[in-house]
């Protein structure tokens, strides 16, 4: 197994991580009297994350995509910090955060972290790390799908998102 192989297994072992945190926070949002939103658009986006990784897999193998050090360096840094953003999103919404689209009544926009700047900054990492991971190995064409893809899929997801909030505008950060 390659280097490139495990960090990607590694970014799949750590999606794991998240489905196991969003599923006890779903537990903890729903019995406040949380509601789901946007569940169609789910099913896709669970998809395309699974097609991300396993295209990184295969196109440096099948395309003998070669590691281009001046590109890959700078990528794998990026995929980092969109790791570490990530995690920071998570730990700033705490027991709100979560893979699906559920708002508990009555709670007001969290304002710390990095939703101090930013309104959707878990959405950032995501697009970094989705357009970085395949270009650690070369793979441009699953950088490239994943891209578009994502950035079409993320347009329905933040129209769902903003909706189930109401539009309502976080005050300001403290």
């Amino acid at each position: 197994m390659s280097w490139y192989s495990l960090l990607v297994l590694l970014v799949a072992a750590e999606r794991l991580v998240e489905l196991v945190v969003a599923r006890r926070n779903a537990a903890w949002s729903l019995a406040r009297g949380g509601t789901e939103h946007g569940r169609g658009h789910y099913p896709p986006m669970v998809l395309l994350h699974k097609a991300l990784l396993v295209g990184c897999l295969l196109e440096p193998a099948l395309l003998a995509r070669p590691f281009v050090p001046a590109l890959g360096v700078p990528m794998l840094l990026l995929v980092l910090a969109a790791q570490g953003l990530r995690w920071w999103c998570i730990a700033s919404l705490g027991p709100r955060w979560n893979t699906r689209v559920i708002v508990v009544p009555g709670l007001p926009l969290v304002t710390r972290g990095p939703y101090r700047w930013l309104r959707h900054p878990n959405y950032l990492a995501v697009v970094v790390e989705g357009a970085a991971l395949p270009l650690v190995h070369s793979a441009w064409l699953t950088a490239g799908a994943f891209t578009v893809l994502n950035l079409w899929l993320l347009g329905v997801r933040i129209r769902c998102e903003e909706a189930a909030l109401g539009g309502v505008v976080p005050a300001v950060a403290r």
